[in-house]
């Protein structure tokens, strides 16, 4: 690649990188694995970084859907389709990020008059959505993937807060969400009588809340002592009230239960008092919560507001500080990720931390290292923000050993032994290895088979690991010649340990289901840097076939081809995701995996969403200039509801040009290009009354 493409400073460039790297690897440990290593502190810290860079530098900044949600469906639960999707909330950790919430939400809006707020406390429990139809509960389900979860309706029958019949006139159709969670007194009896039986006691109330719900058998959760509290809607065939405090209360008088204390705050000032309050009562309440949250109060605002990514932008969590702990560190470990980069990890003397036994933390990289200054024998102080692995936050000095030594940054991959370098500007080591290196390869195929990706049913971690050390899957494309493969072996699957005829028909079926995939699904199961989901969906929108894409990427391994310029018309992709594309598409070792891959797929060519009539549905639209009777953001966030794709730069492939007052070179461009150009009122005229 010609790196004068690239004009951002080359430490924001890595730094940006090891972001993005970062946050993917701990969004796939914590939703799809169940096992973060890092406390939800840092990792909203690291999320905050990103977005600050993304803000400063839009040119090398992709505003990928980083924020995955929840977990997939676990074995043995049948799947429920959310007709609503569950979203997760932003998070704020200071007042400032309060502040900025409220300023955001008035800017989108063009809004001065007071803006009431709802502010109730943020319950660590599981999340959980109730389907009534004619006032009678049909059916419960978790949060799962926000789009699809678990079938828990026999669970959650048993749970005393939940009512079987609504009181009063409700809607024929209605989704109560809100968090399953186990009262402190009524854990601890509960742990009691596990460690007096010789069962596994929980460590905390929220692990023990999600473990009773995912039983198979309803009568072990009917034993266990829990609770719901209900705050919000999902699906509803009518309104039951415009506000959100007028939805609690109407809760409360169907049957349900409310987080207390909640209040109606009209102030930044009235809020942050609140959360001061709800602080201190903390250690005095019933349950568990781990912050508060904010939520616009008018239900009309809510919808103008709409939503950026996976998270609503009239709502906000305000996060509690983390709980700190003091330990030892007996080891330091590397880890190998899918792009080969060397992660570090603190092997602990186990500690309660909030109730919680932590025996690791991230060290994040060798800089990290260095800056902390972390050896092996130190005392350190670690924190953690919920249930997680916390991170080391410093070291107690006056307690280190005289003969303790800096730690010496491996040089060398451990899990295959080829040279581990540090690309100039870059934060990460990575294994230069690439395939040939074990740790990078499993990595990549759990990548592949993940939810977001191929989501193979009976393809968890652990069976990708026990295929790869047996040699059974070592590249993508062997997992759909595995049952031709099997049919001529002496050691089929069904003979291995666990498994059966039943659960090796299971699987090749599940393989089978997924030889036709999506276009944009398969774009972000190849595990490319920077390529998560969001940039994945516009590349196929951009592009229409994987043929085109295909074709386009290899055409830009000239820097000075029209093949670059084009890719960076795609909405967030940047010169660093640009380069990461064109790197990854012009390996020839990748060829090779994407050629097996395409003798057994079907790819599906992208199909722009259909919305109702709108006759906006599937065009690029491009906003330019100062608009007056709406923001840009909620023109954007309008336009896209309607199945357009928004634009930040005028081509040939341009439908629509919406010129505000003021509006300069886009118009210019457009006028040149001879693409349709809307005014304001015209826009509106045009997208009117749906």
């Amino acid at each position: 690649m010609n790196n004068s493409l690239f004009n951002t400073p080359p430490e924001i460039i890595a730094e940006y990188k090891n972001l993005v790297k970062e946050l993917e690897r701990h969004d796939i440990a914590y939703h799809q694995n169940d096992a973060p290593d890092i406390s939800d502190a840092e990792y909203d810290r690291m999320k905050k970084r990103f977005f600050d860079i993304a803000a400063q530098y839009p040119e090398i900044a992709s505003k990928k859907d980083l924020d995955k949600v929840g977990a997939p469906v676990a074995a043995g639960f049948k799947k429920i389709r959310h007709s609503v999707p569950m979203l997760s909330l932003g998070n704020a950790f200071e007042d400032q990020d309060v502040t900025d919430f409220i300023d955001r939400v008035r800017r989108f809006l063009n809004f001065s008059d007071t803006i009431a707020v709802v502010a109730e406390p943020k319950i660590d429990g599981l999340s959980c959505s109730l389907r009534y139809e004619n006032g009678v509960l049909v059916q419960a389900a978790t949060r799962g993937d926000g789009a699809e979860g678990e079938d828990i309706t026999a669970n959650v029958r048993t749970i005393r807060d939940v009512p079987q019949t609504l009181k009063g006139t409700v809607p024929d159709v209605l989704e109560v969400r809100g968090e399953i969670y186990m009262r402190r007194d009524e854990f601890m009896a509960l742990n009691a009588r596990q460690e007096e039986q010789g069962k596994p006691v929980f460590a905390n109330p929220r692990n023990a809340a999600a473990g009773s719900v995912r039983q198979l058998d309803s009568s072990i959760t009917a034993a266990r002592p829990l609770r719901f509290f209900g705050y919000a809607l999902g699906d509803i065939s009518a309104p039951i009230a415009d506000t959100q405090w007028g939805i609690r209360k109407a809760l409360v008088a169907m049957g349900f239960a409310e987080a207390e204390p909640a209040q109606l705050c009209e102030t930044t000032e009235q809020i942050l008092e609140y959360y001061t309050k709800v602080m201190n009562l903390r250690p005095d309440l019933d349950y568990d919560i781990d912050g508060v949250v904010y939520k616009v109060d008018r239900l009309d605002l809510q919808s103008r507001l709409g939503f950026v990514s996976r998270a609503p932008r009239w709502a906000i969590a305000h996060k509690f500080p983390a709980e700190q702990a003091v330990t030892i560190v007996h080891g330091i470990d590397i880890q190998v990720g899918r792009t080969g980069a060397l992660t570090p990890v603190a092997r602990l003397e186990p500690v309660t931390v909030g109730g919680v036994v932590v025996s690791n933390a991230t060290l994040h990289n060798e800089d990290e290292i260095a800056r902390k200054d972390v050896r092996i024998g130190d005392h350190v102080v670690i924190q953690r923000a919920g249930d997680v692995i916390p991170q080391v936050v410093s070291v107690v000095m006056d307690k280190r050993e005289k003969n303790a030594k800096p730690y010496e940054f491996p040089q060398i991959c451990p899990a295959c032994g080829s040279p581990a370098v540090r690309p100039e500007g870059e934060v990460a080591r990575r294994c230069t290895g690439g395939m040939i290196c074990p740790a990078q390869a499993v990595e990549r195929l759990k990548h592949f088979v993940s939810r977001d990706a191929f989501d193979i049913e009976g393809l968890g971690d652990k069976i990708i690991r026990e295929f790869w050390d047996d040699g059974l899957v070592r590249a993508p494309a062997d997992i759909f010649t595995l049952q031709e493969r099997d049919r001529g072996s002496l050691t089929p699957i069904r003979a291995r340990m666990g498994w059966g005829d039943q659960s090796a028909k299971k699987l090749f079926d599940a393989i089978d289901a997924r030889r036709t995939i999506p276009l944009d699904r398969f774009i972000y199961a190849l595990g490319i840097r920077q390529v998560g989901q969001a940039t994945a969906k516009r590349l196929a929108a951009h592009y229409g076939t994987f043929d085109a894409v295909y074709d386009a990427m290899r055409a830009a391994y000239d820097p000075e081809s029209d093949a670059v310029a084009d890719l960076l018309r795609v909405e967030d992709v940047g010169p660093s995701v640009a380069e990461d594309l064109i790197r990854f598409f012009n390996d020839k070792n990748n060829h090779a995996i994407v050629d097996d891959l395409l003798a057994q797929l079907t790819i599906e060519p992208y199909v722009a969403p259909q919305v109702g009539d709108s006759p906006v549905a599937g065009k690029t639209v491009v906003f330019t200039g100062t608009l007056v009777t709406m923001t840009r953001n909620e023109a954007k966030a309008r336009a896209e509801s309607l199945g357009a794709k928004v634009a930040g730069s005028v081509s040939k492939k341009t439908d629509y040009v919406v010129a505000g007052e003021d509006a300069g070179s886009k118009l210019a461009k457009a006028r040149e290009l001879g693409v349709n150009v809307l005014t304001e009122a015209e826009w509106a005229e045009l997208i009117a009354g749906l």
